[in-house]
C-alpha cells in the first residue's frame, strides 16, 4: 500500500536528533515555559521574516486566541462577524463561535479552492469586523484587492496558516499577510510535532503580548490574572521537535513541489480535474487535491490498487449537526466540492516508484 502521508518514514529521517532533544528535555526537569519554546519562537520569526511569534497548544487555540484577544482589546464584541470561506476545515469556525461571534460563510472560488475573493463585499454589514482567509491545502489566499476591501471597511484580516507555513506572496510569507495568524503543527502538517501544537504570529506588539498572556491563564506575572484566560501553551517536548525539523521545512515543501508537478504534467484522465498549477511560492502541496464526479469509484479504485487516499473533508461544516443553526444554508459549490474532492498520497519521502505508480493507475481509471 502506497501510504497518504508516511509519518514514521518523515520522522526516521531526524530520528536521532529527535530521540536527542527528548532525552535531554526529560533530563532537564522543566517541561513548560522554557529555553525550547522560546528557541521554536524566535525561529519561527526567523522563518517568517518578521512579526511576534507566540508558541501555543494547538492551532484551534491559535485562531481561539486571536479573537479572544481583539476582544480583550475592545476591537471586536459578541454578536460580530467574521467573514469566513464555507469550505474550511471546522476548526476556522469553531475558533469563532467559541468567542460568541458569528460566522458569515462565502462560497469558494472552483479553481482554486479558496475564499471568492469577489463575494465577500456583498457579505459585509454594520457588524464585519473580519475576514478570515484559509490557505487552503496550501495555497496562498490572498490578493491586493482583499487588502483594499479591508482597508475601506476597516476590517481585520486574519490567516488560517494551519496548512500553508512557508507559502509566500509576492515574496511575504503567508502568515505575515494579514493582522494575526494561527498555525498548527499537528503531526501532518508541513511542519509536524510529534503530538499536537501550534503558534500565533502577529504584527501588532500590544495583540501579541495580549495573546500571550490569554494563554497563559490570562496571567503575565505568576498568580495575578489580568484575563479570563486559557491554559494553551506548547511544551517544552514539542518545541524541542520542532526545532530539529524547522530548519528542513523549506526543503521538505520544495520536495512537495516537485511532486505536484509530475502530477500535473502526468495525470491524463478526462474523468479527473486537476488542481491549477501556480508559481512555487504560492503553493506549499499540503494536500493535492483532486475533483471527480466519481469520488467514492475513483477512492475505491484506488483502494484496491494499493494507493492510500483521503476525503478533506467529506462533510461541509454547514451540514453538521453542531451548526444546526447554519443547516439550511444552501451553498452548492460548496457542496459540489465535499462530494468531489480526493486527496492524493503526497509526501516529501515519497519514492519515484510511488509516484509513478499513483499517475499510472489514474490514467487507467474509467467511469
Amino acid at each position: 500500500m502506497i501510504k497518504f502521508l508516511d509519518l514514521q518514514k518523515i520522522n526516521a529521517q531526524y530520528a536521532d536528533e529527535l530521540k536527542q532533544v527528548a532525552a535531554e528535555v526529560i533530563d532537564s526537569g522543566w517541561y513548560l515555559l522554557g529555553e525550547r519554546v522560546k528557541q521554536f519562537e524566535s525561529g519561527l520569526e526567523a522563518l517568517q521574516e518578521g512579526g511576534n511569534a507566540i508558541a501555543v497548544a494547538n492551532g484551534l487555540d491559535a485562531l481561539r486566541l486571536i479573537f479572544k484577544a481583539y476582544i480583550e482589546l475592545g476591537l471586536m464584541q459578541e454578536g460580530d462577524e467574521v467573514i469566513v470561506p464555507a469550505n474550511t476545515y471546522i476548526a476556522s469556525v469553531l475558533a469563532i463561535t467559541d468567542n460568541k461571534l458569528a460566522p458569515i460563510l462565502v462560497e469558494p472560488d472552483l479553481n482554486t479552492f479558496n475564499l471568492d475573493f469577489n463575494l465577500i463585499e456583498s457579505r459585509i454589514t454594520s457588524k464585519t469586523k473580519a475576514i478570515m482567509v484559509v490557505h487552503l491545502y496550501g495555497r496562498v489566499c490572498w490578493n491586493a484587492e482583499l487588502e483594499a476591501l479591508a482597508k475601506r471597511h476597516n476590517l481585520k484580516i486574519i490567516e488560517d496558516n494551519a496548512q500553508a507555513i512557508g507559502a509566500r506572496w509576492n515574496g511575504i510569507r503567508t502568515g505575515n499577510l494579514g493582522d494575526a495568524a494561527g498555525f498548527s503543527f499537528y503531526p501532518g502538517k508541513n511542519l509536524g510535532a510529534l503530538g499536537d501544537s501550534g503558534a500565533v504570529t502577529a504584527k501588532d506588539d500590544e495583540l501579541a503580548k495580549t495573546i500571550r498572556t490569554l494563554a497563559n491563564y490570562g496571567s503575565a506575572q505568576k498568580y495575578v490574572n489580568q484575563y479570563q484566560g486559557l491554559n494553551s501553551r506548547m511544551d517544552e517536548i514539542q518545541a524541542a521537535f520542532l526545532n530539529v525539523k524547522l530548519p528542513y521545512v523549506d526543503k521538505e515543501i520544495a520536495c512537495r513541489r516537485e511532486i505536484a508537478d509530475y502530477y500535473i504534467e502526468n495525470i491524463k484522465n478526462p474523468n479527473i480535474i486537476l488542481p491549477e498549477k501556480v508559481t512555487d511560492e504560492e503553493h506549499v502541496w499540503h494536500l493535492f487535491v483532486i475533483r471527480t464526479s466519481k469520488r467514492d469509484e475513483l477512492q475505491t479504485y484506488l483502494t484496491e490498487n494499493g494507493i492510500h487516499t483521503l476525503i478533506h473533508y467529506p462533510i461541509p461544516l454547514h451540514k453538521q449537526s453542531c451548526y444546526l443553526d447554519l443547516n439550511n444554508l444552501v451553498l452548492p459549490l460548496t457542496e459540489q466540492i465535499h462530494q468531489e474532492v480526493l486527496s492524493l498520497p503526497m509526501s516529501p519521502v515519497m519514492s519515484k516508484g510511488e509516484i509513478i505508480r499513483v499517475v499510472e493507475i489514474l490514467k487507467k481509471f474509467k467511469i
